[in-house]
């Protein structure tokens, strides 16, 4: 018996007094909604109106269940609502993962995003390489990620990608940060810092790749995992990095230039599990891309370095 279906019949019966006026309502003939009351009382064994008289009128029992009727009908109402708000990732717990490097701006732009969004989701945040989110997204540990392409595609969903322009980083007081640009054969003889080949494997071949192709062979690939160990060996000397200029923004003794014969971006995009995905992910996914296009663009180089102020002149447009 399907309960439910049988009070709601009811419900309006009980408002309506009136059998003609509440199939009316309910948009069904007389005789099966007189069917449907009769088979509740006779499920619930009471009489749940007094058809004695010509008016119809609730007995002590409909009074009585008329309060609980309507009551549970609300309750499956907000239940409801509430798995619709699961189903469309409005509620529940993400997973996800971001890699270590995302600046701060970032990360709360994209949260403050999701907030507006979906209110009710509680988003769990993961620190996490490339590397490591391919293979907790196959393990099903995380339920989406930021990842660094190009990543294994096997099982997996994306995001509308992101390119970010990479730029050389060296000191500020190298001779070679006097070129508004450099060419990457211009770094022969110098180090590369970069991401351990872990954190990211297709990311760091790629990069290795067109390095060589463009005639620049670093005689060392020193590895480095965050900002500060990689800003240490740069202006150490003998170094440089890749890395978009983002990066530069926070250390004011490094300089950004851009690559001049071959322009490498970062390729960046959500991922989640092809199948059986949360429901929120394409959400996260499009928020990200909205959020990571929005960042600020690389500036233009500037050959201009005054001491005193070494901050703005890094990022200096007008140079």
């Amino acid at each position: 018996m399907d309960l439910l279906r049988h009070l709601r019949h009811f419900v309006v019966v009980a408002h309506e007094l009136h059998f003609g006026r509440a199939a009316e309502q309910l948009g069904m003939a007389q005789p099966p909604l007189s069917q449907s009351i009769q088979r509740l009382e006779r499920e619930l064994t009471v009489e749940l109106f007094d058809r004695s008289r010509r008016q119809v009128a609730l007995t002590t029992a409909g009074e009585l269940l008329l309060g609980e009727a309507e009551e549970l009908l609300a309750g499956e109402g907000r239940l409801r609502n509430l798995m619709g708000q699961v189903r469309a990732g409005a509620l529940g717990v993400l997973r996800a993962g971001v890699p270590p490097e995302t600046p701060a701006v970032t990360l709360r732009t994209l949260l403050d995003a999701l907030t507006e969004r979906a209110p009710g989701l509680d988003v769990e945040l993961h620190e996490l390489t490339s590397g490591e989110q391919v293979r907790m997204l196959t393990e099903r540990t995380l339920d989406v990620g930021l990842v660094h392409h190009p990543v294994p595609e096997d099982g997996l969903r994306f995001g509308a990608p992101v390119d970010v322009p990479l730029g050389v980083l060296l000191p500020r007081t190298s001779p070679l940060a006097r070129d508004r640009e450099l060419p990457l054969a211009a770094l022969a003889g110098l180090d590369l810092v970069a991401a351990p080949r872990a954190t990211a494997p297709g990311w760091h071949d790629h990069l290795l790749a067109v390095c060589g192709q463009h005639g620049y062979r670093p005689a060392r690939v020193r590895p480095a995992r965050n900002p500060e160990f990689l800003f240490g060996l740069v202006l150490a000397g003998g170094s440089v990095a890749v890395e978009p200029a983002t990066v530069a923004r926070r250390e004011p003794r490094i300089a950004w230039r851009p690559i001049a014969d071959a322009p490498l971006a970062k390729r960046t995009s959500a991922a989640w599990p092809d199948r059986s995905a949360h429901p929120a992910a394409p959400m996260f996914g499009q928020l990200a891309a909205e959020v990571l296009a929005g960042a600020d663009p690389a500036p233009a180089a500037s050959t201009s370095l005054p001491a005193e102020r070494p901050w703005p002149v890094l990022f200096d447009s007008t140079g």
